[in-house]
């Protein structure tokens, strides 16, 4: 991004589609951060923060959220362009999010059943991420996103150089942790090793097993993980369900997922 001209700070956006505000959350949750990045960017448009809304031109634009209307598929474009950069932030931006359960199913069906009046409801039969409408500069994970990939990616985009996240599985965060192997020790189910990291391996930490929050690391075995699993007890079914959440339509778990009903 760079700044253009002495004098210049670069202007940051921040907008919200289908989401649950939690992603945007975690920049205002920066606080001290937060002073220092106001210094070096004029933060022109956030509705989460303030009802001002500058115009564009913005040289940074943080997306949170995905697309289920056909309203927002126009305004993300409109979004695109008037961005110079576009990152989308958060397993709804990346992936669709929890919303993205609908694409497995009827969507018809599920207002008949929620709304009194379904006709008033206007929706796509898909929850799709942003990059599925326009082209995407970098996709930061997680539900939410961590505050410090969060910060590496705003001064990554200040210096004019490619964000640095890590792709490697959660299990690398448990180690450098000095956690105890909860599906080794314990027996507890964990989507550890084929999750990337993120998170700094937060339920590990509390002997909990990895609910997959930051979507598939870059190379993932799941159907090895799905036999240890199945010895610890769990069904087909079960295995089904673990994948179907935050990030169900990213190819390597929808792929896990179809693992495990072929394998039923």
């Amino acid at each position: 991004m760079g700044v253009s001209e002495p004098g210049h700070r670069p202007r940051l956006a921040v907008w919200k589609f289908a989401s649950c505000d939690g992603c945007q959350l975690t920049l205002l949750d920066c606080e001290d951060e937060l002073l220092s990045i106001a210094a070096e960017l004029e933060i022109a448009y956030f509705l989460e923060a303030s009802s001002a809304a500058g115009p564009g031109p913005y040289d940074l634009s943080l997306v949170e959220g995905s697309i289920t209307t056909a309203e927002d598929a126009e305004r993300v474009r409109h979004v695109r362009r008037v961005s110079k950069r576009l990152v989308t932030i958060g397993a709804c931006a990346t992936a669709g999010g929890i919303q993205a359960l609908r694409d497995f199913a009827d969507v018809r069906e599920f207002t008949s059943v929620v709304y009194a009046r379904p006709e008033y409801i206007a929706t796509l039969e898909r929850s799709t991420p942003i990059s599925a409408h326009v082209p995407v500069d970098f996709e930061l994970r997680g539900c939410p996103i961590d505050k410090r990939q969060l910060l590496e990616v705003i001064t990554a985009y200040l210096a004019d150089r490619r964000p640095v996240v890590p792709r490697h599985s959660v299990c690398v965060e448990c180690k450098a942790r000095g956690n105890v192997c909860v599906l080794v020790a314990h027996g507890t189910p964990c989507l550890g090793p084929v999750t990337q990291a993120g998170c700094g391996a937060l339920c590990p930490a509390f002997n909990r097993g990895c609910y997959g929050c930051f979507g598939p690391a870059e190379t993932t075995n799941s159907r090895a993980l799905n036999r240890q699993l199945r010895t610890l007890g769990m069904s087909d079914p079960d295995l089904v369900r673990v994948y179907s959440t935050f990030n169900a339509t990213e190819e390597p778990f929808r792929r896990a997922s179809e693992e495990a009903e072929d394998d039923a």
